[in-house]
């Protein structure tokens, strides 16, 4: 199956941000990617004050999400939208029983590196219980429509490079760094898809939910988390929920 992305610009872009008993989760990380993709697409800084909006409108969740979308608006000037919205607990970090499905998706040349907030089409449609996994027309495996995809194979992990054609995510760049400091070995290499099911084992990560287990891809059932995906989601988690300890139970 293939799809096409045309996002348009007039939409602008988002960052999404788990909050934790009040407070937003690797925000500079996100105001940084969010800047960078402002500067880019639309030639303009940030409004001042995103920081302090968004850790107004975070003090008042437990557990949630919080969407900060940015769009050119008249004059040059641009347009700040903010949602806020509890999240189930049960959501972060989800065990093996909670695993989520994946469906190949051909998108040619991928979603790209910004975080569009037209998000609209097959591409992101989870209705049918299977989130797509987005490959490129030659077959490369790029990222799932709302994460980024790993593969574990030998202890090692291995990720699609941020070349352009996907997003560099927060959770991604958290999961690269914690296996350094574990010292586990992270690849980021060109996959396909034969190899990467070959593996046997998958997980994602996101801004929300964490390290997330993928139980198959298509037709092909995969493994539990081993102990190198099951030691980095304990680590990311650990210092994730290190100030929020009671609304967890970490």
């Amino acid at each position: 199956m293939s799809a096409e992305i045309r996002p348009d610009p007039a939409i602008g872009v988002f960052e999404t941000i788990l909050i934790l008993d009040g407070s937003a989760i690797e925000l500079g990380p996100h105001l940084a990617r969010l800047r960078d993709s402002v500067r880019e697409l639309f030639h303009a800084e940030l409004p001042a004050g995103l920081r302090e909006l968004v850790a107004g409108r975070a003090a008042a969740l437990a557990v949630g999400r919080l969407r900060l979308s940015v769009a050119p608006g008249a004059n040059g000037s641009l347009d700040v939208g903010v949602v806020a919205a509890p999240v189930d607990p049960d959501e972060l970090f989800p065990p093996w029983e909670r695993a989520v499905a994946l469906r190949p998706l051909v998108v040619a040349g991928g979603l790209g590196p910004h975080k569009w907030a037209d998000r609209d089409g097959p591409v992101f449609d989870e209705s049918a219980g299977h989130l797509p996994l987005v490959l490129d027309v030659e077959g490369a495996v790029l990222e799932a429509s709302r994460a980024n995809v790993f593969a574990v194979e030998d202890g090692v992990l291995l990720t699609p490079p941020a070349d352009g054609r996907l997003l560099p995510g927060v959770a991604r760049a958290r999961a690269i760094e914690t296996a350094a400091s574990l010292g586990i070995e992270v690849r980021q290499e060109r996959l396909g898809l034969e190899r990467m099911i070959a593996t046997g084992e998958l997980f994602l990560t996101g801004s929300v939910r964490g390290v997330e287990p993928v139980r198959s891809v298509g037709e092909a059932a995969l493994h539990p988390p081993g102990a190198s995906a099951s030691g980095l989601a304990a680590e990311i988690r650990r210092a994730w929920m290190a100030a929020s300890p009671a609304v967890l139970g970490s």
